[in-house]
């Protein structure tokens, strides 16, 4: 999923489908693009896993899903975790180096 939701026309569809679930029109609305590539970004989305579809008599609504959300965020967190690790050390330091008084400039 990570590499597929990377794509910025699928991160806008997935932030529209935050708010609350929607039919394919009130995507195509809300993103700007044409029926053809959102239905083509939705069935890469549901292929991936985060995004469901159900149909609502006439219409396909589309909802995320937030069990390979869910996956991904473990999977990610680990990394998280480090990079936690790394800020949390470079704060500390900025902390530490807050109170030298830098070297004075050479005069020319």
């Amino acid at each position: 999923m990570p590499l597929q939701g990377a794509d910025p026309r699928r991160r806008a569809i997935v932030a529209l489908l935050l708010e609350r679930p929607r039919s394919v029109g009130e995507i195509v609305e809300g993103c700007g693009l044409s029926q053809p590539s959102t239905s083509k970004h939705l069935k890469v989305l549901r292929e991936a896993g985060p995004v469901r579809v159900r149909l609502d008599a006439q219409r396909r609504v589309h909802a995320l899903d937030p069990g390979p959300i869910a996956a991904l965020d473990a999977w990610l967190a680990p990394y998280r975790a480090l990079w936690n690790k790394s800020l949390d050390a470079l704060g500390r330091r900025l902390d530490e180096t807050q109170g030298t008084p830098e070297p004075p400039a050479g005069k020319d």
